[in-house]
């Protein structure tokens, strides 16, 4: 305690209900952030009791205190270095016998500890009883019995934690005897205390006991502290090999035994089961949940329900809080510099480009609450390990983790996922190694962006098999991200930490409201803060990089000389009407822009009565121009408004040509150029190069810039008729090979923001960005130069490495990924 603070850790298992205690303790005053130099969420929280204000921080859910996994260490480091005053122990109460594990591990971190059994609820409908005053004395410490969820016991909490951190605890906690192992335990306390002063910092027997299970991070720290910690760790090294020959047992089997037997003694003193008791319905529940066949259906069901609501009808959403957004853009359109004809001031154009960028990251707000509030439901209800537990089989083969499945849906393993919310789920994953492997295929899923690059290609290349087509890219991303994950774990994620599959299968729950949105909302803030700034700066570069150096001072002559032909060519029109003296040439572009705007507002405008009011609005701000653009019977207006259109369209025409000429000349466009002689053997031009590189930003830009760079011919022509008719030379084999390319696409500029903000490193967006790149240019290469050298169509081409791909993937499975502890 330090001063007028108390200072309290909540520590339990995952799905005890410690969130709800945290909750419960703190109410809405919370804050998220991470623990310095890991992705681990950091949860405090702070209320007032007695005169005091008591800081709450909320550990990771953790099965263990060792040094396997981040959350482990994080939990751990905290109790150790920041020294709580009152550590509360929250334990699921109806698992008494299972949560005792972590129980026994904090009182010999010689923490203060109260325990909170939460969940009595559940104990009581089970017929079960618990003495609590036998359960205090056994540990040596307070036992508080909650049903947080419904606030019962709240006060004797705080009271408790009141308690303990006033005074030092006068009961002695519960020492386990771990047998035959205690004589080496005590040399080993001996020694430390004879031979270092690690005794101020850390308790001495915990230390031993540490070093006996094999703890790499106790390990590194007598070989930091101890003035000969090799000799020591010799030491240690050779008890533990003689401990393991004499008694035929590994020494941490041998700790994790002792730990179970005690709790086992314990249960037995202090739980009464009702006679006779009926199988758990958690049980019953999982004879179907868990079933070998029945179990993946009722998941592929469960991940679809999850996908449909939080991917298409967060899509929806966007229906409703996009206009939210669009008003930004108008609000900015509105204080910024206007345009002329053709003059686009930078300033405008630079404000307008920073909005869409941050637009287009917060547009997916709905989908991540949605996403956020799901997958809290799923870990809450403990269906989540049941996921994890299903899938590790199959993933496991490939580097990766059960868990991984939500993020590979969420992604796209199929078609339609996005790779934003995707990357952002991977938080859960509890092995580093398979966490990051995760994180990094993710981008290379079929997400909804890269679907328009696709329909394009097969609706002019591959028209006669459009099904054939569409069931090869949706299906073949799969075939390349299962290898790629494996080679990323035996190669550069080799070294990163792995964690033993542990599986617990906790009972059932029903969330509360509460706890799934305030971790949904808290979540998407900080997704949210992280972000924008990010954002800003990535949008600053690509705009310079399309904007400049621009178009030379003899192409702007022209386009100025062609704005005056349109201009005169409008003024020529509407000679001899009533409106052709009033308007002039200087009000033109002001009748334009009034035109635009109000097309702009009336196709937002809602209803009869909305109409009207946005026609009163507009009649009042220019009666003139009103009468144009809504011209009733007035004959004269309405041929000025049918020339108006004209101008307008040629307005556009010439826009869209200086806006193709831009991206030809700019910096983007010359890396395209520049990159041509290399990406010639994959099949690209520096058109597709430039249409590739655009889509940096967004995929979905990849089929705009190729909409500008393709000009339009007849009025109405559609991208792929101007697209064929441009590219005469492209031939289904170029088709296949760009949209490989595709697949392996790097993370769009919020996908590589989101692999920052999980992954924690910009070394690892880099690399994120960096590999899939030349991953998709080699295996277009590939399939390019191959398909022509031995004269394939792109039809056979697409058969025969889509066999490949099945066959190597099945291949790389055989491989053995070796574990990687601390």
């Amino acid at each position: 305690m330090s001063g007028d603070t108390i200072l309290v850790a909540l520590a339990g298992q995952p799905n005890c209900g410690k969130s709800t205690v945290f909750n419960a303790l703190t109410g809405a005053s919370q804050h998220v952030a991470n623990y310095p130099g890991v992705t681990v969420d950091k949860m405090t929280g702070s209320y007032r009791h007695n005169g005091y204000r008591v800081a709450v921080v909320d550990l990771p859910g953790t099965y263990s205190l060792t040094s396997f996994s981040p959350e482990e260490r994080v939990s751990r480091d905290f109790i150790l270095h920041e020294k709580p005053s009152v550590t509360l122990n929250v334990m699921d109460a109806s698992n008494l016998k299972r949560c005792l594990y972590l129980t026994f591990q904090l009182l010999e971190m010689e923490t203060p500890v109260v325990l909170n059994l939460n969940m009595m609820d559940v104990v009581e409908k089970r017929g079960m009883h618990i003495d609590m005053e036998k359960l205090s004395r056994q540990l040596g410490i307070p036992v508080v019995p909650t049903t947080m969820k419904s606030g019962k016991g709240r006060k004797a909490l705080r009271e408790a934690i009141d308690a303990v951190a006033a005074v030092k605890p006068t009961a002695k906690p519960l020492h386990i005897d771990y047998g035959e192992m205690e004589p080496m335990l005590r040399e080993t306390i001996e020694r430390l205390a004879s031979e270092t002063t690690l005794t101020t910092h850390y308790p001495l027997r915990w230390l031993a006991i540490k070093l006996m299970e094999g703890d790499g991070e106790v390990q590194r720290l007598i070989r930091e502290y101890h003035p000969d910690g090799d000799m020591f760790m010799a030491t240690v090294d050779g008890l533990r090999v003689a401990f393991e020959e004499r008694f035929d047992e590994a020494c941490e089997v041998h700790i994790a035994n002792s730990r179970y037997k005690a709790a086992d003694a314990i249960a037995k003193v202090c739980l009464t089961l009702p006679k006779g008791a009926r199988r758990p319905l958690s049980d019953k529940i999982d004879r179907f949940v868990c079933h070998r066949l029945l179990g993946p259906v009722i998941m592929v069901g469960v991940i679809w329900l999850l996908y449909y609501l939080a991917i298409v009808q967060g899509y929806n959403i966007t229906n409703y809080t996009w206009p939210l957004l669009a008003k930004l853009r108008s609000l900015t359109e509105a204080v910024v510099p206007q345009p002329g004809f053709i003059e686009i001031p930078l300033i405008r154009e630079f404000a307008l480009w920073i909005v869409d960028s941050i637009n287009a990251l917060l547009n997916y707000i709905p989908i991540f609450f949605i996403l956020f509030a799901l997958i809290a439901i799923l870990e809450d209800s403990g269906y989540m390990p049941r996921m994890a537990f299903m899938m590790d089989r199959l993933f496991s083969r490939y580097g990766l983790h059960g868990q991984s499945t939500l993020p590979m849906v969420l992604g796209g393993i199929y078609v339609g996922g996005c790779a934003v919310p995707g990357v952002m789920s991977c938080k859960g994953i509890p092995d580093e190694r398979s966490r990051l492997a995760t994180i990094l295929i993710i981008p290379l899923l079929n997400c909804l962006a890269k679907v328009p690059l696709y329909v394009l290609l097969i609706n002019i290349y591959f028209a006669a098999h459009k099904a054939w087509a569409m069931f090869f890219i949706s299906t073949i991303s799969m075939l390349l991200v299962l290898p790629v994950s494996k080679i990323l774990t035996l190669t550069v994620l080799k070294d990163k930490e792995t964690a033993p599959f542990v599986m617990e299968m906790p009972p059932y729950h029903l969330p509360t409201w509460r706890g799934v949105l305030g971790r949904a909302m808290e979540r998407v803030w900080l997704f949210v803060r992280k972000i924008t700034t990010i954002v800003v700066a990535v949008a600053v570069i690509i705009f310079a990089l399309l904007q400049f150096p621009g178009i030379d001072a003899a192409r702007m002559d022209y386009y100025h000389a062609e704005k005056e032909k349109a201009v005169a060519a409008f003024m020529k029109k509407i000679k001899g009407t009533p409106f052709a003296e009033a308007l002039g040439e200087d009000r033109v572009i002001a009748l334009v822009r009034y035109a635009e705007a109000y097309k702009d507002a009336k196709m937002g405008a809602r209803g009869e009565d909305g109409v009207a009011a946005l026609n009163a609005q507009f009649q009042a701000r220019d009666a003139l121009f009103y009468q144009i653009v809504q011209p009733g019977d007035d004959k004269a207006a309405k041929k000025v408004g049918r020339e108006l259109k004209t101008l307008v369209k040629a307005r556009k025409g010439l826009l869209r040509e200086m806006r193709k000429e831009r991206i030809d000349n700019s910096f983007l466009g010359s890396a395209g150029r520049w990159l041509e002689p290399v990406t010639r053997w994959a099949g690209f031009n520096w058109r597709v190069n430039v249409a590739l590189l655009s889509a940096l930003a967004a995929k979905e830009s990849s089929v705009a810039t190729l909409g500008a760079l393709y000009e339009q011919g007849e009025d109405g022509e559609a991208l792929e008729q101007r697209m064929a008719r441009g590219e005469t030379d492209f031939t289904p084999l170029h088709a296949l090979a760009l949209m490989l390319f595709m697949v392996l696409y790097p993370p769009c500029m919020a996908t590589a923001i989101a692999v920052k903000v999980q992954a924690g490193s910009v070394k690892w967006m880099l690399f994120s960005i960096a590999y899939p790149m030349f991953l998709g240019l080699a295996f277009a290469t590939l399939v390019f130069s191959l398909g022509r050298a031995f004269g394939l169509s792109g039809l056979q081409a697409m058969f025969a490495f889509y066999v490949l791909a099945l066959a190597f993937t099945v291949f790389m499975g055989f491989f053995k990924n070796e574990p990687q502890y601390t």
